[in-house]
């Protein structure tokens, strides 16, 4: 009986740019799904009869798809973006002061957010809005010199501004926000470019089953779509899909395994 390989389970997935010098490589975490796709077209020649009596194959195309939960901003501006991969993040706050509200001060009326001191030492803040916790009624921001229902915010110091009124009237609020940090973290500010822009990889795909190995390199890859997908209940798995041709040096993919 001739000796068979199996394979089980998925193995790991790298990429390694070509367009640039001395590239990092990134490792997908956390891989749930991968699959690349051969598919010849093919040209057949008819004469008087029903069958084809001859069938040519034609182009080929290699696409694939892989999914993996880590969320990575490098792994994204590597193989989907190639744009300028910063330190940093941007936070959103959702509903500072909880169910319970922080009640409106007397003057000069105004609520510091907790991340204040970060829009004034980095990027300016950015407001999502304010409600009333008590009547759950979305208050309307303003310019300057807000009235009751009202208030204004001043996004280089997290300042909330609300009414006298309010004060009065006992109103308690929660905020919500986005501040930005420079320390930790990845972050991409992706800009227009122009058409045919993108990252080229290498890929490479490795899986081991019961001691034996098989490994598929494709030479030339660019990433077709990136799909985010948020569920209720569930876990965001980013989705890649890819395309892949041939190098400079005319090859397309790399296939091996332990037995021929």
């Amino acid at each position: 009986m001739p000796l068979e390989q199996f394979a089980f389970g998925i193995g790991s997935l790298f990429a390694v740019r070509t367009d640039i010098a001395n590239p990092t490589p990134t490792r997908f975490g956390t891989v749930q799904d991968v699959t690349v796709d051969f598919a010849f077209t093919t040209k057949s020649l008819t004469g008087q009869y029903q069958a084809p009596v001859v069938a040519a194959r034609a182009g080929l195309k290699i696409t694939g798809k892989a999914k993996a939960a880590k969320i990575s901003a490098r792994t994204f501006n590597d193989v989907f973006f190639g744009q300028t991969l910063a330190t940093g993040s941007q936070i959103q706050i959702l509903d500072e002061g909880g169910t319970a509200g922080t009640a409106i001060p007397t003057t000069p009326f105004q609520i510091t957010a907790a991340n204040g001191s970060s829009m004034s030492t980095g990027s300016p803040g950015i407001d999502l809005g304010v409600y009333n916790v008590a009547t759950g009624v979305q208050m309307t921001r303003v310019a300057t010199t807000p009235t009751a229902g009202q208030y204004s915010f001043a996004s280089a110091t997290g300042i909330y501004t609300f009414a006298a009124a309010d004060n009065v009237s006992g109103v308690k609020v929660a905020i919500s926000y986005t501040y930005q940090q420079a320390t930790t973290g990845g972050r991409i500010t992706a800009y227009n470019q122009l058409m045919g822009a993108a990252p080229t990889f290498q890929l490479y795909l490795g899986e081991s089953f019961q001691a034996n190995k098989q490994q598929l390199t494709l030479y030339s890859v660019i990433a077709t779509k990136l799909a985010l997908n948020f569920k209720n209940e569930d876990f965001e798995v980013p989705e890649f899909d890819f395309e892949a041709y041939c190098d400079s040096q005319n090859r397309f993919f790399d296939f091996s395994n332990d037995l021929s």
